[in-house]
């Protein structure tokens, strides 16, 4: 039998199989599929189980949302934990107001001396010291 490449027109409507090239010997079938195909709807056999698949993939896609969202609460409450001086610390200007705010007055002292219950001719308390 001649190639493909060296047939005519009339050649090839002779051939077996429609004129397709390695098609010899077989029946065409309307639907693309020959018929000593085991299943003709192989391809189409994973709709078959379509609900089931899509509530899997759901499933998971769930599960992923909820595993970022607990590494994020994570992040989120280690850095509560951490000391960030730049967070945590008050500002030079907090602390400026703070200091203002603070007087000295010594013209309660006597007077807090007066009313004290506190021992003034009392030995200094030093720990781990016996008396």
């Amino acid at each position: 039998m001649p190639e493909p490449a060296e047939m005519n027109g009339a050649d090839i409507g002779k051939m077996p199989g429609d004129g397709v090239p390695g098609s010899e010997g077989k029946d065409p079938v309307a639907n693309g599929h020959a018929e000593n195909e085991s299943n003709p709807f192989a391809e189409y056999m994973w709709m078959e189980n379509e609900e089931e698949y899509n509530q899997q993939v759901e499933e998971e896609l769930l599960e992923q949302e909820f595993l970022e969202r607990c590494f994020q609460e994570m992040l989120d409450e280690e850095d509560q934990d951490w000391f960030i001086p730049e967070r945590d610390l008050p500002s030079v200007g907090q602390i400026q107001q703070q200091l203002n705010g603070l007087s000295v007055n010594d013209g309660n002292a006597e007077e807090i001396l007066r009313k004290s219950i506190l021992n003034p001719e009392a030995k200094e308390f030093v720990p781990g010291m016996k008396y």
